[in-house]
């Protein structure tokens, strides 16, 4: 089989983010040929660093990579897959379409929504929708948190990878090493920030400036950058170190998702966003929390609470600062909201790998994905 997946950009990493780990697991895990649309290749380098931004089609790690510039390009019935992979909603050429309906046999086509806890999500997994002007049928597949949704992305070696390296201290001491922490900032609480420049970043990091302990927090460059330089009262530099009373802040470069996984491996709190670094917070199986992509008239709020209700790693601490954190908390009392969450680590971490393991119950989406695609496939040959 080969599959064509469209992606556009609008949460910089967390699309884009999603879109390269699941063609890469279809690739390595499924022997399927992957030709992966995106609109944006600059923001798809940061994660990639193999990708060339000038290039209009090329190959990375085997799969094919088109930069998607117009709407209007045409198609033949040879450049079609057999299966066709729209990320959340992202309006695929009307061309393409077009040409799908001349196809024989019919590709699948997949909607490829965003993850949500929400109850409505249940109903609407796998559900079909007819096309108004042409004889094909798209269906919706959903990631989720239960078997009435498809699972989160989970290649098949991810966690034996991660206790591996967790057994391995010599390696994790060097990866921390070249990130430029010192043998004392390896010993101490290290923390992970990846959040949107909203975030109440300032009035942490004065909380753990004040801190009881070593805390060393490590920010990938342009995070936030704002909020950082009115701390620090100056630019950081990527690369840098800034010593706050107890916070020893780094500026480390935007890394690839492989040492990112890394990274969350590494630390004991993972602040994450969007949506690829919020489930590679679980698969870390560390006390993390999600700072959710905003949306008009705060509907994230009632994504991010629908979340903390089904997510049992979530102790009265973490709930209560997670809502502080994404704004729903109004005036909130960060010292205490800080000292009440560490007071509870021990108790989160411990949940945090129970959840896990409930999660990877559920199998995982890729695979979840190409049975139900496989099904559609034979039930369309006995119909035909």
């Amino acid at each position: 089989m080969n599959l064509a997946l469209f992606c556009k950009v609008v949460d910089n990493f967390g699309d884009i983010g999603i879109c390269w780990r699941l063609v890469r697991q279809l690739r390595n895990e499924h022997a399927i040929e992957v030709t992966l649309w995106v609109d944006d290749l600059a923001s798809f380098k940061k994660i990639c660093p193999e990708v060339c931004i000038e290039s209009e089609h090329q190959t990375v790690q085997h799969i094919q990579i088109q930069h998607w510039q117009r709407q209007d390009q045409q198609f033949e019935v040879a450049d079609i897959a057999d299966i066709v992979i729209e990320f959340f909603g992202c309006d695929i050429p009307p061309n393409y379409i077009a040409t799908m309906a001349k196809c024989q046999p019919q590709p699948i086509w997949i909607n490829l929504e965003g993850l949500t806890a929400e109850d409505w999500v249940e109903g609407c997994h796998t559900l079909p929708s007819s096309h108004p002007q042409y004889p094909l049928t798209k269906y919706f597949f959903f990631p989720g948190f239960n078997k009435k949704t498809g699972g989160l992305i989970l290649e098949k070696d991810l966690l034996e990878q991660a206790q591996q390296f967790n057994l391995e201290k010599q390696e994790k001491n060097a990866f921390l090493h070249n990130l430029g922490l010192s043998d004392q900032d390896v010993k101490s609480f290290k923390i992970s920030m990846f959040c949107y420049p909203h975030a109440p970043l300032m009035d942490l990091l004065k909380t753990w400036e004040h801190s009881i302990e070593k805390i060393s927090c490590l920010i990938p460059t342009g995070v936030a950058q704002d909020k950082i330089a009115g701390f620090l009262q100056c630019e950081p530099l990527s690369g840098s170190k800034y010593q706050k009373g107890n916070l020893s802040l780094h500026i480390i470069p935007f890394l690839p998702q492989a040492e990112y996984d890394k990274l969350l491996w590494s630390c004991d709190l993972n602040f994450v966003r969007g949506e690829d670094s919020f489930v590679r917070a679980q698969w870390a199986g560390k006390a993390f929390i999600w700072h959710i992509y905003p949306q008009d008239e705060n509907l994230h709020h009632k994504k991010l609470k629908a979340f903390l209700n089904v997510h049992d790693a979530e102790s009265q601490a973490s709930k209560l600062f997670s809502l502080a954190w994404n704004g729903v908390s109004q005036a909130p009392n960060w010292p205490e909201l800080w000292s009440n969450f560490r007071a509870d680590l021990n108790s989160i971490q411990q949940l945090s790998l129970d959840w896990q393991q409930q999660m990877r119950n559920l199998g995982d989406m890729s695979s979840n994905l190409l049975s139900f695609i496989k099904a559609k496939q034979e039930l369309d040959k006995k119909i035909g």
